[in-house]
Protein backbone atom coordinates (compact mmCIF):
# COMPACT_ATOMS: atom_id res chain seq x y z
CA UNK A 1 0.00 0.00 0.00
CA UNK A 2 0.89 3.32 -1.02
CA UNK A 3 2.13 5.59 1.71
CA UNK A 4 -0.42 8.02 0.99
CA UNK A 5 -3.26 5.72 1.11
CA UNK A 6 -1.56 4.07 4.20
CA UNK A 7 -2.04 7.64 5.95
CA UNK A 8 -5.42 7.97 4.16
CA UNK A 9 -6.81 4.86 6.11
CA UNK A 10 -5.28 5.43 8.88
CA UNK A 11 -6.61 8.77 9.19
CA UNK A 12 -10.09 7.23 8.59
CA UNK A 13 -9.93 4.42 10.79
CA UNK A 14 -9.26 7.64 13.61
CA UNK A 15 -12.11 9.58 12.26
CA UNK A 16 -14.08 6.41 12.52
CA UNK A 17 -13.22 5.76 16.67
CA UNK A 18 -13.79 9.38 17.30
CA UNK A 19 -17.57 9.48 16.30
CA UNK A 20 -18.22 6.43 17.96
CA UNK A 21 -16.64 7.13 21.12
CA UNK A 22 -18.68 10.24 21.04
CA UNK A 23 -22.05 8.96 19.97
CA UNK A 24 -21.24 6.36 23.26
CA UNK A 25 -20.61 10.15 25.18
CA UNK A 26 -24.51 10.96 24.43
CA UNK A 27 -25.57 7.23 25.57
CA UNK A 28 -26.43 8.73 29.26
CA UNK A 29 -28.07 12.26 27.62
CA UNK A 30 -30.08 9.88 25.33
CA UNK A 31 -31.57 7.46 27.83
CA UNK A 32 -32.93 10.28 30.17
CA UNK A 33 -34.86 11.99 27.05
CA UNK A 34 -36.16 8.84 25.79
CA UNK A 35 -37.03 8.14 29.20
CA UNK A 36 -38.99 11.28 29.38
CA UNK A 37 -40.65 10.97 25.78
CA UNK A 38 -41.77 7.42 27.49
CA UNK A 39 -43.96 9.07 30.01
CA UNK A 40 -45.14 11.65 27.84
CA UNK A 41 -46.20 8.63 25.42
CA UNK A 42 -47.80 6.94 28.56
CA UNK A 43 -49.44 10.14 29.94
CA UNK A 44 -51.05 10.93 26.36
CA UNK A 45 -52.68 7.57 25.31
CA UNK A 46 -53.80 6.73 28.78
CA UNK A 47 -55.24 10.41 28.79
CA UNK A 48 -53.77 11.34 32.28
CA UNK A 49 -52.17 14.66 33.54
CA UNK A 50 -48.60 14.47 32.91
CA UNK A 51 -45.52 14.59 35.99
CA UNK A 52 -44.81 17.74 36.94
CA UNK A 53 -41.33 17.88 36.48
CA UNK A 54 -42.16 17.32 32.34
CA UNK A 55 -44.82 20.22 31.72
CA UNK A 56 -42.06 23.12 31.53
CA UNK A 57 -40.33 20.62 28.38
CA UNK A 58 -43.93 18.96 26.78
CA UNK A 59 -44.16 21.62 23.99
CA UNK A 60 -40.30 20.27 22.61
CA UNK A 61 -40.80 16.74 23.68
CA UNK A 62 -43.88 16.42 21.87
CA UNK A 63 -42.62 18.13 19.00
CA UNK A 64 -39.72 15.21 18.94
CA UNK A 65 -42.43 12.62 19.06
CA UNK A 66 -44.78 13.46 16.21
CA UNK A 67 -41.66 13.41 14.19
CA UNK A 68 -40.36 9.94 15.33
CA UNK A 69 -41.14 6.74 13.58
CA UNK A 70 -41.09 3.00 14.52
CA UNK A 71 -37.19 2.96 14.17
CA UNK A 72 -36.42 6.52 15.76
CA UNK A 73 -38.47 5.85 18.46
CA UNK A 74 -36.67 3.19 19.99
CA UNK A 75 -33.52 4.08 21.93
CA UNK A 76 -30.54 2.69 20.10
CA UNK A 77 -27.11 2.36 22.29
CA UNK A 78 -23.71 2.05 20.93
CA UNK A 79 -23.93 -1.91 20.40
CA UNK A 80 -26.08 -0.49 17.26
CA UNK A 81 -23.16 1.27 15.80
CA UNK A 82 -20.69 -2.34 16.49
CA UNK A 83 -23.12 -4.71 14.57
CA UNK A 84 -25.33 -2.09 13.14
CA UNK A 85 -24.58 -3.88 8.86
CA UNK A 86 -24.35 -7.36 10.40
CA UNK A 87 -26.87 -9.57 7.81
CA UNK A 88 -26.42 -7.30 5.53
CA UNK A 89 -22.96 -8.43 3.72
CA UNK A 90 -21.20 -11.73 4.65
CA UNK A 91 -18.53 -11.77 7.20
CA UNK A 92 -15.31 -12.03 6.57
CA UNK A 93 -13.29 -13.40 9.35
CA UNK A 94 -9.76 -13.69 9.64
CA UNK A 95 -8.03 -16.74 12.22
CA UNK A 96 -4.68 -15.99 13.65
CA UNK A 97 -2.63 -17.70 15.89
CA UNK A 98 -0.31 -16.69 18.93
CA UNK A 99 3.54 -16.28 18.48
CA UNK A 100 5.42 -19.41 16.91
CA UNK A 101 2.54 -22.10 17.43
CA UNK A 102 2.67 -25.89 18.02
CA UNK A 103 1.63 -28.83 15.01
CA UNK A 104 -1.46 -29.16 17.71
CA UNK A 105 -2.23 -25.32 17.45
CA UNK A 106 -1.64 -25.19 13.85
CA UNK A 107 -4.32 -28.19 13.11
CA UNK A 108 -6.37 -26.46 15.65
CA UNK A 109 -6.50 -23.21 13.82
CA UNK A 110 -7.02 -24.87 10.21
CA UNK A 111 -9.87 -26.66 11.70
CA UNK A 112 -11.60 -23.46 13.41
CA UNK A 113 -10.87 -21.90 10.22
CA UNK A 114 -13.84 -24.41 8.48
CA UNK A 115 -16.04 -23.74 10.51
CA UNK A 116 -16.63 -19.82 9.76
CA UNK A 117 -17.75 -19.82 5.89
CA UNK A 118 -15.51 -17.06 3.76
CA UNK A 119 -12.74 -17.40 6.88
CA UNK A 120 -8.96 -16.76 5.80
CA UNK A 121 -5.95 -18.18 7.80
CA UNK A 122 -3.15 -16.05 8.17
CA UNK A 123 0.67 -16.99 9.39
CA UNK A 124 1.25 -15.01 12.60
CA UNK A 125 4.95 -15.05 11.73
CA UNK A 126 6.59 -12.33 14.35
CA UNK A 127 3.43 -9.90 13.49
CA UNK A 128 2.68 -7.67 16.25
CA UNK A 129 -1.20 -7.14 17.43
CA UNK A 130 -1.39 -3.76 15.72
CA UNK A 131 0.17 -4.92 12.87
CA UNK A 132 -2.67 -7.71 12.58
CA UNK A 133 -5.44 -5.09 13.41
CA UNK A 134 -4.22 -2.51 10.74
CA UNK A 135 -3.99 -5.57 8.07
CA UNK A 136 -7.19 -6.72 9.06
CA UNK A 137 -9.27 -3.27 8.96
CA UNK A 138 -7.22 -3.11 5.35
CA UNK A 139 -8.46 -5.62 4.17
CA UNK A 140 -11.82 -5.18 5.24
CA UNK A 141 -12.43 -8.21 7.78
CA UNK A 142 -15.40 -8.11 9.94
CA UNK A 143 -13.32 -9.76 12.86
CA UNK A 144 -10.30 -11.33 13.66
CA UNK A 145 -9.92 -14.69 15.15
CA UNK A 146 -7.13 -15.69 17.68
CA UNK A 147 -6.46 -18.83 18.84
CA UNK A 148 -3.54 -19.64 21.97
CA UNK A 149 -2.26 -22.15 23.56
CA UNK A 150 -0.26 -23.43 26.52
CA UNK A 151 2.48 -26.69 26.13
CA UNK A 152 0.78 -27.38 23.32
CA UNK A 153 -2.50 -27.55 24.23
CA UNK A 154 -5.06 -25.09 22.91
CA UNK A 155 -6.68 -22.66 26.10
CA UNK A 156 -7.62 -19.34 24.64
CA UNK A 157 -9.47 -17.60 21.77
CA UNK A 158 -9.96 -13.95 20.96
CA UNK A 159 -12.44 -12.78 18.97
CA UNK A 160 -12.41 -9.23 18.12
CA UNK A 161 -14.62 -7.57 15.83
CA UNK A 162 -13.94 -4.60 13.56
CA UNK A 163 -13.24 -1.54 12.80
CA UNK A 164 -14.68 -0.99 16.35
CA UNK A 165 -15.10 -3.59 18.91
CA UNK A 166 -16.11 -5.07 20.58
CA UNK A 167 -13.00 -8.11 21.92
CA UNK A 168 -14.37 -11.07 24.13
CA UNK A 169 -11.87 -12.98 25.62
CA UNK A 170 -12.55 -16.69 26.48
CA UNK A 171 -10.79 -19.78 27.73
CA UNK A 172 -10.94 -22.97 26.31
CA UNK A 173 -10.58 -26.74 28.04
CA UNK A 174 -11.64 -29.97 26.87
CA UNK A 175 -10.25 -29.25 23.36
CA UNK A 176 -10.98 -32.69 21.02
CA UNK A 177 -10.21 -32.09 17.42
CA UNK A 178 -11.43 -34.00 14.29
CA UNK A 179 -9.35 -37.09 13.79
CA UNK A 180 -9.65 -37.25 18.01
CA UNK A 181 -13.26 -37.72 17.79
CA UNK A 182 -14.57 -41.64 18.18
CA UNK A 183 -15.41 -43.07 15.02
CA UNK A 184 -14.30 -40.10 13.05
CA UNK A 185 -15.36 -37.31 12.37
CA UNK A 186 -18.39 -36.69 9.62
CA UNK A 187 -17.36 -34.89 6.09
CA UNK A 188 -16.86 -30.81 6.60
CA UNK A 189 -19.68 -29.27 4.83
CA UNK A 190 -18.83 -25.84 3.77
CA UNK A 191 -22.78 -24.49 4.00
CA UNK A 192 -23.70 -21.75 5.73
CA UNK A 193 -24.96 -23.08 9.21
CA UNK A 194 -27.71 -23.09 11.37
CA UNK A 195 -26.70 -21.53 14.37
CA UNK A 196 -28.39 -22.31 17.98
CA UNK A 197 -27.64 -20.41 20.88
CA UNK A 198 -28.88 -22.17 24.16
CA UNK A 199 -29.34 -20.45 27.68
CA UNK A 200 -28.00 -16.45 26.74
CA UNK A 201 -31.18 -14.86 28.74
CA UNK A 202 -29.20 -11.95 30.03
CA UNK A 203 -28.14 -8.84 28.66
CA UNK A 204 -24.30 -10.03 29.01
CA UNK A 205 -25.46 -12.90 27.72
CA UNK A 206 -27.35 -11.54 24.72
CA UNK A 207 -24.51 -9.47 24.30
CA UNK A 208 -22.04 -12.16 23.91
CA UNK A 209 -24.84 -14.40 22.16
CA UNK A 210 -24.18 -11.33 19.22
CA UNK A 211 -20.31 -11.61 19.36
CA UNK A 212 -20.62 -15.09 18.51
CA UNK A 213 -23.48 -15.32 15.66
CA UNK A 214 -22.37 -12.56 13.62
CA UNK A 215 -19.06 -14.36 12.91
CA UNK A 216 -21.25 -16.36 10.89
CA UNK A 217 -23.57 -15.67 7.73
CA UNK A 218 -27.19 -15.63 7.17
CA UNK A 219 -27.85 -19.32 6.12
CA UNK A 220 -30.44 -21.20 3.51
CA UNK A 221 -33.69 -22.51 5.05
CA UNK A 222 -32.66 -26.00 3.53
CA UNK A 223 -28.83 -25.92 5.00
CA UNK A 224 -27.89 -29.14 6.96
CA UNK A 225 -24.96 -28.05 8.53
CA UNK A 226 -25.69 -27.19 12.69
CA UNK A 227 -23.33 -25.15 14.91
CA UNK A 228 -24.21 -25.08 18.94
CA UNK A 229 -23.54 -22.83 21.37
CA UNK A 230 -24.91 -23.88 24.77
CA UNK A 231 -24.85 -22.06 27.86
CA UNK A 232 -24.10 -23.70 31.45
CA UNK A 233 -23.65 -21.83 34.44
CA UNK A 234 -21.53 -19.62 32.09
CA UNK A 235 -19.40 -22.34 30.04
CA UNK A 236 -20.34 -22.51 26.48
CA UNK A 237 -20.27 -25.63 25.00
CA UNK A 238 -19.46 -25.75 20.88
CA UNK A 239 -20.87 -28.40 19.16
CA UNK A 240 -20.68 -28.70 14.95
CA UNK A 241 -23.29 -31.24 13.48
CA UNK A 242 -24.34 -32.84 10.15
CA UNK A 243 -28.07 -34.01 10.02
CA UNK A 244 -29.44 -36.56 7.16
CA UNK A 245 -32.67 -37.69 7.07
CA UNK A 246 -33.21 -41.02 6.48
CA UNK A 247 -37.19 -41.79 6.41
CA UNK A 248 -39.71 -39.47 6.85
CA UNK A 249 -39.66 -39.06 10.30
CA UNK A 250 -36.09 -40.20 10.94
CA UNK A 251 -33.07 -37.98 11.27
CA UNK A 252 -29.26 -39.09 11.83
CA UNK A 253 -26.81 -36.55 13.66
CA UNK A 254 -23.68 -36.82 12.46
CA UNK A 255 -20.72 -34.59 14.68
CA UNK A 256 -18.30 -33.14 12.51
CA UNK A 257 -16.05 -31.91 15.30
CA UNK A 258 -13.86 -29.84 16.61
CA UNK A 259 -15.52 -29.48 20.07
CA UNK A 260 -14.51 -27.63 23.06
CA UNK A 261 -15.48 -25.70 26.44
CA UNK A 262 -15.65 -21.96 26.37
CA UNK A 263 -15.62 -19.55 29.48
CA UNK A 264 -15.92 -15.46 28.96
CA UNK A 265 -13.20 -13.75 31.22
CA UNK A 266 -13.10 -10.24 29.53
CA UNK A 267 -15.19 -8.19 27.45
CA UNK A 268 -13.48 -4.73 26.62
CA UNK A 269 -15.11 -1.88 24.42
CA UNK A 270 -12.57 -1.22 21.44
CA UNK A 271 -10.15 -3.18 19.25
CA UNK A 272 -7.64 -5.63 20.87
CA UNK A 273 -4.66 -3.28 19.97
CA UNK A 274 -6.79 -0.76 22.58
CA UNK A 275 -5.05 -1.40 25.87
CA UNK A 276 -6.99 1.73 27.21
CA UNK A 277 -10.14 0.85 26.58
CA UNK A 278 -12.99 0.68 28.91
CA UNK A 279 -13.34 -2.65 29.95
CA UNK A 280 -17.35 -4.02 29.83
CA UNK A 281 -17.37 -7.27 31.73
CA UNK A 282 -14.14 -8.40 33.63
CA UNK A 283 -14.11 -12.20 35.63
CA UNK A 284 -13.77 -11.79 39.13
CA UNK A 285 -13.99 -15.10 40.12
CA UNK A 286 -12.70 -14.86 43.82
CA UNK A 287 -15.46 -12.90 45.57
CA UNK A 288 -18.20 -14.17 47.90
CA UNK A 289 -20.98 -14.07 45.77
CA UNK A 290 -19.14 -15.50 42.43
CA UNK A 291 -20.78 -19.40 42.97
CA UNK A 292 -24.28 -17.80 43.11
CA UNK A 293 -24.10 -15.44 40.21
CA UNK A 294 -25.26 -16.59 36.82
CA UNK A 295 -23.96 -13.92 34.21
CA UNK A 296 -24.70 -15.59 30.97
Amino acid sequence: MAPSSEAASRRRQTRLRREYLYRKSLQGREKASYEQKRLVRAALAAGKKLPTELRASFDKLNSEIQQEDTKTEVQHSHVDDEYGDAGLEDPRVCVTTSRDPSSRLKQFSKEVKLLFPNAVRMNRGNNRVDELIGSCKDSEFTDMVIVQETRGEPDGLVICHLPLGPTAFFTLSGTVMRHDLEGGAAPMSEAYPHIILNNFNTDLGKRIGNVLKCLFPVPKPDTRRIVTFSNDNDFISFRHHMYSKSGKDNVEIHEVGPRFEMRLYQLRLGTLEQKDAENEYVLRPYQNTAAKRQLL
